[in-house]
């Protein structure tokens, strides 16, 4: 009997301890949910000096682009990839708030979906009072940034120096990366681990540690020290690849992102924002998806399938064949946000400028704009009209961008097509930020496919 008594005792105390346990879980859990994490995008200035000199900075950005996947398909069976960063040819216009560190430190980067790599601009000064503030991360300022040891696996995810031994017994033996751009531009350092914060939905601040990151304490070439880079510190990979911070962490957050950039040449500008994770300010039901393309000599770029061309509802007679991906991994169309204008193959490109220059109705400017083919004078025109152009891509879904998105001011009184055409025959089509403003994007990694709507792009 007495027996009895403690058993049941006991198996009173396990219930009674497992009910407020669970309790006390159910409602930490309540406290400590995260839905998604909101990021608004900024800028520096309201758009760039010109367009000739944006689209200057468009192609230097396309050249390093296009030898980052010659790179990775000549070391396609190499068990190490070098990684290129094509936001750090300064054309990226969007750049993020990022909070860096133990205590915060706040950087600005860009935001860039044709790369994978976090890295920032690092100082290792030790009396840091005599740096401008925010300039760089400040690494000995932290109390929990670590440098991989050189023998690390991931080290092997970054391209180490030639020449630089790894010495296996030494306790402080730093992970050693060195990036080269087409340009002649390089950025080396120290790939680390560090803890960042965020925003939540909810408002909170919320720790990630453990982000992967490359801390640069050298920089040189016009791609990352020039005005074009417009005062960033550094680039928020949100690429396909294993250390973007999508992957980092969306894997908490249903492994997808999503953003909305909206028209900065507006007064009052419009906030534009990038979520991680499932946001409710996203209308789902309203998305069209088209499924992510994978090229087998890349895993960084977001690659579309485009099958046609509309203007004014009528289909321009360009050959499938002009938007493939060969079987050397060349041609194709991606999604960037970092390029500002769009780029299309050289083909598809004089189909779709010859249609606008039989629809236009507009004279043409007396002073066309340097690099740019078709430029009309809309003066006296309050609300100049022009024609409409869609996308047909794979899954059966339909781009239709308005208008200004792809006929913008050069000068006064003055528009041009915002395209340009693709004439490398080793690189790809890009729809660029221009293209994409005004639209809800969402990047669904698991499902591997891109949701797009005209919709959802409210504040969240």
């Amino acid at each position: 009997m007495a027996a009895r008594g403690v058993i049941f005792l006991s198996l009173l105390l396990f219930s009674l301890f497992f009910y407020f346990s669970s309790a006390t879980s159910s409602a930490v859990n309540r406290r400590t949910k995260v839905e998604y994490l909101k990021l608004p995008l900024l800028h520096k200035d309201t758009f760039p000096p010109s367009p000739s000199q944006s689209l200057s900075s468009d192609i230097r950005r396309l050249n390093t682009l296009y030898s980052s996947l010659r790179r990775h398909r000549s070391i396609r069976r190499s068990a190490k990839l070098p990684l290129t960063s094509g936001a750090s040819t300064g054309s990226g216009q969007y750049f993020v708030d990022l909070r860096l560190g133990t205590p915060p430190q706040r950087l600005l980067l860009v935001a860039d979906t044709g790369s994978d790599l976090v890295w920032v601009h690092c100082s290792a000064c030790r009396n840091c009072s005599s740096r401008p503030r925010n300039s760089a991360f400040l690494a000995r300022h932290s109390s929990t940034y670590f440098p991989y040891h050189c023998y690390d696996k991931k080290c092997r995810l970054v391209p180490n120096p030639r020449g630089v031994a790894c010495n296996h017994t030494r306790l402080h033996s730093p992970c050693r990366y060195e990036y080269s751009y087409s340009d002649g531009s390089e950025t080396k350092g120290f790939f680390s681990t560090e803890t960042t914060t965020l925003n939540a939905s909810s408002g909170s601040a919320v720790k990630f540690k453990n982000l992967a990151f490359g801390c640069s304490f050298e920089a040189s070439g016009p791609s990352i020290t020039g005005p074009s880079f417009n005062g960033a510190q550094g680039v928020m990979g949100l690429g396909r690849g294993s250390i973007s911070i999508a992957s980092q962490l969306g894997r908490r957050f249903g492994n997808k992102f999503s953003y909305c950039l909206m028209d900065y040449t507006l007064s009052p500008t419009p906030t534009s924002y990038l979520l991680i994770g499932r946001s409710a300010a996203v209308n789902h039901s309203k998305m069209s998806y088209t499924p992510m393309i994978n090229n087998p000599f890349t895993s960084t770029f977001y690659y579309i399938g485009i099958e046609s061309v509309y203007i004014e509802d009528v289909k321009l007679p360009i050959r499938p064949s002009v938007w493939a991906i060969d079987e050397l991994g060349n041609g194709g169309t991606v999604m960037d946000s970092g390029t500002t204008l769009t780029f299309l193959a050289e083909p598809a490109y004089r189909r779709i400028v010859q249609a606008f220059k039989r629809l236009v109705k507009l004279p043409e400017a007396d002073e066309p704009t340097v690099g740019f083919d078709l430029c009309v004078n809309v003066s006296g025109e309050s609300r100049p009209s022009f024609p409409k152009m869609s996308f047909k891509l794979s899954g059966n879904s339909v781009l239709s961008p308005p208008p200004g998105n792809y006929f913008i001011d050069t000068a006064e009184d003055v528009k041009c097509l915002a395209l340009q055409p693709l004439t490398a025959p080793s690189g790809f089509s890009v729809i660029g930020n221009l293209m994409q403003q005004g639209f809800a994007f969402e990047f669904d990694r698991d499902r591997s496919r891109i949701g797009f709507s005209r919709h959802g792009c409210g504040q969240p």
